[in-house]
């Protein structure tokens, strides 16, 4: 978690202390285990009526992760538009490593594992893929000579394997059960010769195994070109010139049994690849490398520092006033100004945690846009209004209150439960479909002018979102951050 990722070959990728040599064991197997339960039957009009898309990824530096504090990645941003285009929820279930893809996906812990794999006949026996998202080709991934910069263009390639018939005899490191190995079994068919596969654990990836390649800690690895040549970019002293395949499908993974899924999903992926919106994701990740190398260099790259903002340690100091974790400080924070100290509203709030003016003068902070004045302000207030809500005996009820009246002000949720009194139609003390459709109501003249209702009209689906966006993301960090 301490690890800077400014430490260029070492942090971005080697985050495991699991050694190469240990083999994987049967049950890691993703998706060709034969001991996997069957599919649970929960098809598109189940999660239609759930409202949720549930969507299990595994976090990389393209398909998933965090980048002070926001939530991206390609496999990310297409599943925002899939979830969208059913009408539901987005529920995004992290995945320590592949070893319980196959597992969580039949017993419905998600609906479909959004990364992309290489549909082989034998996963196909028992998982449903989809229409291929990008078409890819498997290279070899190898390391260049030390002093690669001194030498002429002729003298590394010789130093290199230039050919896949030069692995005979040789080493490389790919993880079990992975389309990489099964791709090294069918070349020692071809050229009728033994190249040594090394069977890597399951929770080291393949953007690990790259990284490892670079610092010399393995020697070679097989990786999908795209992923192969942005990390290039970053790791000057790699090659990935040598392919060991032709083209090859990547898509996402489905139960068997969901056809109602699968056919929507592939109607959609075909229509979403005609569009420049479905390029323009692909070329921010995949092309983009400049941006990339940016992301995975970063500080606070969540997925491999465990930081989210450069104002971490000031979150964590007042967390501590609050009767929440900082995780959940800090996704408000994220929240209410994108970890921008000069962010001001349309309203005037300003700094980190958008401090109105009022509240500032009656907190008595003079610069808002001193990052721990803002915050050291925000989590006093805060304090404030979980005080006004010992009524609500759950705490976590009483925090999505307290957040709620930080948003939208303390008396305007105080309408929405006068409301709910008045009309006798829910439970005072529950967020969920109670105040919430409570605030929804006072949109409305018909609600906000009712005698007893003292602050009138409210917004009411600004401060719904805002605890939803907060706890959403909150969930999402404590996901990466355990992933760890």
């Amino acid at each position: 978690m301490k690890l800077q990722t400014y430490l260029y070959l070492t942090a971005i990728f080697i985050l495991f202390s699991c050694t190469s040599e240990k083999k994987l064991a049967e049950h890691d197997i993703p998706f060709d285990n034969p001991s996997i339960a069957g599919p649970i039957n929960f098809d598109l009009e189940a999660i239609k009526k759930r409202g949720v898309l549930k969507a299990i990824v595994v976090s990389g530096p393209t398909s998933f992760f965090i980048y002070r504090g926001e939530t991206m990645g390609f496999e990310y941003e297409l599943l925002e538009r899939f979830a969208d285009d059913i009408g539901v929820t987005l529920e995004i279930v992290v995945a320590k490593d592949f070893s319980v893809l196959g597992e969580w996906l039949n017993n419905g812990k998600g609906d479909i594992v959004a990364h992309g794999f290489t549909p082989t006949l034998s996963r196909k026996e028992r998982f449903t893929f989809s229409n291929y998202l990008y078409l890819t080709k498997q290279v070899l991934v190898q390391k260049k000579p030390d002093n690669w910069r001194d030498l002429k263009l002729h003298e590394i390639d010789g130093m290199l394997k230039n050919d896949v018939i030069e692995l005979i005899n040789d080493t490389v490191s790919v993880r079990a059960n992975s389309s990489y190995k099964m791709r090294l079994e069918n070349l020692m068919d071809e050229i009728g010769d033994v190249i040594h596969i090394d069977e890597v654990n399951s929770n080291i990836t393949t953007d690990e195994l790259i990284g490892m390649v670079s610092t010399g800690e393995i020697k070679y690895t097989i990786a999908d070109n795209t992923l192969a040549q942005m990390h290039a970019y970053n790791f000057k002293n790699l090659d990935v010139s040598v392919p060991v395949s032709l083209s090859q499908k990547a898509s996402w993974v489905l139960r068997k049994n969901a056809t109602g899924l699968s056919s929507y999903l592939n109607e959609w992926v075909s229509k979403i690849k005609n569009t420049t919106d479905y390029y323009v994701i692909y070329n921010r990740y995949y092309k983009n490398k400049r941006t990339i190398k940016k992301h995975i260099k970063s500080d606070y790259f969540l997925n491999n520092t465990g930081k989210l903002s450069p104002y971490d340690d000031l979150i964590k100091k007042y967390a501590k006033d609050l009767p929440w974790d900082w995780v959940l400080l800090a996704s408000q924070i994220f929240q209410e100004s994108r970890f921008n100290p000069n962010a001001k509203s349309w309203a005037s709030a300003h700094g980190l945690m958008q401090i109105m003016p009022s509240t500032a003068k009656e907190l008595g902070v003079l610069d808002t846009s001193s990052p721990e004045e803002s915050i050291k302000a925000g989590t006093r207030y805060l304090k404030q209004l979980w005080n006004e809500w010992k009524s609500i005996p759950d705490r976590n009820e009483r925090i999505k209150f307290t957040l709620a009246s930080y948003n939208a002000g303390i008396n305007h949720v105080k309408d929405a439960v006068t409301l709910i009194k008045l009309n006798k139609d829910g439970n005072q003390n529950i967020w969920d479909e109670n105040i919430e459709a409570s605030l929804l109501k006072l949109t409305y003249r018909k609600h906000y002018t009712k005698p007893g209702i003292k602050y009138g009209y409210v917004h009411g689906i600004e401060p719904i979102s805002y605890v939803k966006d907060i706890y959403e993301r909150y969930n999402l960090y404590n996901q990466i951050l355990e992933a760890q």
